[in-house]
């Protein structure tokens, strides 16, 4: 989405002021095109006539509103590759994109709307759209990627004749079908995929082209180094300059020179033909046989009436199902239809498009068999999230029945009792109420207990003392983990047997996979059967014989999955095994559906929440941790933020160059000091930027010797040194998924970590481990920062509400929030829109309301609206469970 107008891009793009753009109107299904100089682009932005002047609906008159919603048209790095090698590839590319481009637009004047009425509650069908398209032929990096920007004017003419806003919340969630649309195409496509097949070329499974995909991750790594340059140069430009903002001239040398670095003894002024000869000279250097002429291959597409239909659809829900894990198992008709697509793209098939709307539409009719609708209401907008993947629903459903059954009532160990039977555990006496509770709960007889609270709780001091407890009482306390890292920590800190908690599942024979449409599906072995991951005979459990009265501590619960749940409650109820789910529902989410620990929170025959943080020697900050885990409304978190503000706990930055600038100096800094800092950012990609701008500054100041190194995952270079972090458990070696190293030495055929906070803790690992899985690690994700403590922690401006949580709680001495803003009322109010999550929907009667809600804040057309008379209410039976 983009806020400010467009003049100022178009310039930066194409340098100069006489440019012109191509405007698309489409009216009626009707498309159409012109040019746009600059200036009238700057009047066609203002929501005026770009010829007459002519002002189209109500002006907008707040500073931050949006003139025009930004779609953009990518494909794989490799495509831009093969372009840059053959022309001929080149025009069939940029004509492949020419028909993307075209459909798009067409759908969003058929499939978006605008809002009439009292509230913006009327849906309006649109008549006429307007689009700006931007070609570019590089990155802001300058490596080939071909792409397009498609920017739709906010402004749209309704079919009642009128001008207004298009409905930005629809358009903005339509986008993930115009995303499959060109992933469809780009795979389908007959022209393309013939041209391909001319120069020896096809689409792998990842829709790389495979002949090329090698020289993909080189150049994917130096684009991370370049936007690593990139910011460190706008930075120093900026505090050179008492603040101010580089120019569209001075940012197009910055662009040259973070280049440059990266590349020696390449020129820093480029005209066209010498940025091409550069690119090919590196991918000569990457493998010379990309450059040479290959055989024409033979196209053996799958014909569209070959195709299953039926798995193509349960692909679809599959699809729509896994990427609603943010909406509790929620998706929309858009997402179905989607998920259709990129399963349809999937199967091989090459038709023309027009060829596949009937196709597209038997796939969705035939997923129905597999989804159930939240609501009864006939008519629902595409946008609204109000489906359920059947299965999905079933497993809510038996979790549910699981952790009722598990809950036995029982009784509680009484505080005399746990200091008698734990009198030797160190710090018992230090126990406040909450922690005692939750001691006697665990050490006690209740089938289910759930124990919940805040970081720095001392969940760690209370399982001691709950251990020592059932010791005494001759039962097992088992501690397991979602990660073998947090399941080592527990078993060093606790002094219980721990383990990661698929290792216990997979000791009872539980195995899991994808199957053939991408589900993942879990098996229970019994014994003598033949293990298809070993091919060994299973003989049933050798690591974990669990009995009746044993204890099963489930750590970091919040993190559970519901499938992992599912097995873990099934084994429970089997060994007669009680379970406590010990954890935090605001901290980080599981990968998969959330709700586990909700669930067993509603179920628990004794539920324990903790209420005093040990961490924080400032009792102040502590408290205020304590409502920024849960705001209790918009005001709330807006004093939150103004309290975090008023601390020095918030930085405010004016755009994302700024904001990596920040949380690199701050990293610096405290290194410089000895501290142990934790950098918390919203996405992989993010992270990694900022992880090869530290290391590229390590190496200038002489810290880092650059001459002996090792590759790791996606290419990172690793050097002597360098904070890094495991990303996969390898008994072997004694490494585990998320832990973090520090790179001690680096030979030929091994690579020496030891752990930045036990020195005595050290391990040799391949340089075949580290090139698929070792990663930087200055900065991190929320998940893979969980669990840790720093010294100082600085959280970047693109986390979700978990991760400014976790993040601000991991520093013991200081924690900080980046947030952009172009002032600080800004700044405090996006900091405040971050902590307010949606709640969990534990039952599908939860989910059928939040579908409902959703619904009723939606534009409806107007016969749909409900009529309600006086004394009547509006039935929604929905489902009921």
């Amino acid at each position: 989405m983009v806020h400010s107008p467009g003049a100022a891009a178009l310039e930066a793009y194409s340098g100069g002021g006489d440019a012109s753009v191509t405007r698309f109107v489409v009216q009626t299904g009707t498309l159409r095109s012109d040019e746009l100089s600059a200036s009238a682009l700057r009047v066609w932005l203002s929501g005026h006539d770009p010829v007459s002047g002519e002002e189209r609906g109500k002006t907008l008159l707040r500073p931050e509103a949006d003139l025009l919603l930004d779609g953009t048209l990518n494909h794989p790095k490799s495509y831009s590759i093969a372009a840059l090698l053959h022309p001929e590839l080149a025009a069939e590319f940029e004509a492949l994109q020419d028909r993307i481009r075209d459909r798009v637009i067409l759908l969003w004047q058929k499939e978006l709307n605008a809002r009439r009425g009292h509230g913006g509650s009327i849906r309006e069908s649109i008549s006429r759209v307007e689009v700006v398209e931007l070609q570019h032929r590089r990155s802001r990096a300058l490596d080939p990627h071909i792409h397009r920007h498609l920017w739709l004017n906010i402004k749209v003419l309704g079919e009642d004749g009128k001008w207004s806003n298009v409905d930005s919340r629809v358009a903005m969630k339509f986008h993930t079908v115009v995303n499959a649309e060109g992933e469809l195409a780009a795979r389908t496509d007959p022209r393309w995929v013939t041209a391909l097949a001319r120069h020896g070329y096809t689409i792998g499974e990842d829709g790389e082209i495979a002949e090329l995909a090698a020289a993909v991750a080189p150049f994917s790594r130096r684009s991370a180094q370049i936007e690593a340059n990139r910011a460190r140069l706008i930075a120093e430009w900026t505090r050179a300059h008492g603040g101010l903002q580089p120019s569209i001239e001075v940012l197009q040398q910055i662009d040259r020179r973070a280049w440059a670095i990266s590349r020696p003894n390449k020129p820093t002024l480029l005209d066209e033909d010498s940025w091409e000869a550069a690119v090919r000279d590196e991918l000569i250097a990457i493998d010379p046989l990309l450059t040479h002429a290959r055989g024409e291959r033979r196209v053996r597409p799958t014909p569209p009436e070959s195709v299953d239909l039926d798995q193509v659809a349960r692909a679809a829900v599959v699809d729509a199902d896994d990427r609603s894990r943010a909406s509790n198992g929620r998706f929309s008709q858009f997402d179905l239809r989607a998920g259709a697509l990129r399963a349809l793209a999937a199967t091989g098939m090459v038709a023309e498009r027009a060829a596949v709307d009937d196709l597209l539409e038997d796939i969705v009719s035939r997923a129905g068999r597999h989804i159930v609708r939240l609501t009864a209401e006939p008519d629902i907008p595409g946008h609204i999230k109000a489906l359920m993947a059947t299965d999905t629903m079933r497993l809510k459903v038996r979790i549910a029945g699981r952790f009722d059954a598990i809950a036995i009532g029982g009784r509680a160990l009484l505080p005399d009792e746990l200091r008698r039977v734990a009198a030797s555990v160190e710090g018992l006496d230090l126990l406040d109420a909450s922690q005692s509770t939750a001691a006697c709960a665990i050490a006690g007889t209740h089938g289910l207990v759930a124990v919940t609270g805040p970081a720095g709780a001392g969940k760690t001091t209370m399982l001691r003392a709950a251990y020592a407890g059932l010791d005494r009482q001759r039962r097992r306390m088992l501690v397991v983990a979602p990660t073998r890292k947090a399941a080592s920590v527990a078993a060093r800190e606790t002094g219980a047997d721990a383990s990661s908690l698929h290792a216990l599942l997979y000791d009872y024979g539980y195995r899991w996979s994808r199957d053939a449409i991408g589900a993942q599906v879990w098996k229970r072995l019994t014994v003598g059967d033949a293990d298809p991951m070993s091919g060994l005979t299973y003989g049933g459990p050798q690591r974990f014989g669990l009995r009746r009265g044993d204890r099963i501590v489930v750590d970091e619960a919040g993190m559970v999955d519901l499938q992992t749940a599912d097995a873990l409650t099934e084994l429970a109820l089997e060994t007669g095994a009680g379970v406590a789910m010990v954890g935090d529902t605001h901290q980080a989410l599981p990968v998969g559906h959330a709700g586990a620990m909700e669930t067993a929170i509603r179920h628990a025959s004794a539920s324990v929440e903790l209420d005093t943080v040990h961490r924080f020697r400032d009792a102040e900050y502590a408290a205020l941790t304590l409502r920024l885990r849960h705001p209790r409304d918009r005001d709330d978190a807006l004093q939150i933020a103004e309290q975090l503000a008023m601390r020095g706990q918030l930085r405010r930055v004016d755009n994302i160059e700024l904001a990596r600038a920040a949380m690199v100096e701050c990293y610096l800094d405290g290194a410089a000091r000895g501290s142990r800092v934790a950098l918390v950012c919203g996405s992989n990609s993010e992270a990694d930027a900022i992880n090869s701008d530290i290391q590229q500054i390590r190496v200038e100041a002489g810290e880092l010797d650059p001459t002996t190194l090792a590759w790791g995952r996606d290419e990172q270079r690793l050097l002597v040194g360098d904070m890094v972090q495991t990303r996969r458990n390898d008994p072997r070696t004694g490494v585990e998924n998320r832990a973090q190293w520090i790179v001690s030495r680096i030979d030929q055929d091994k690579i020496d970590l030891v752990s930045p906070a036990d020195a005595g803790e050290r391990r040799r690992i391949s340089r075949e481990y580290a090139l698929d899985h070792v990663v930087l690690a200055y900065a991190s994700t929320v998940h893979g920062i969980q669990g840790e403590t720093a010294d100082t922690a600085i959280v970047g401006p693109d986390v979700d509400a978990a991760g400014l949580y976790v993040g601000l709680t991991r520093g013991r001495h200081h924690n900080e929030a980046v947030v952009i803003g172009r002032t600080d009322e800004t700044a405090r109010e996006r900091l405040a829109a971050t902590m307010l999550r949606g709640s969990t929907e534990v039952t599908i009667n939860e989910s059928r309301r939040a579908a409902e809600a959703e619904l009723r804040r939606a534009a409806r057309h107007q016969a749909s609206l409900p009529q309600l008379g006086a004394g009547t209410e509006a039935q929604h039976p929905g489902i009921s469970i």
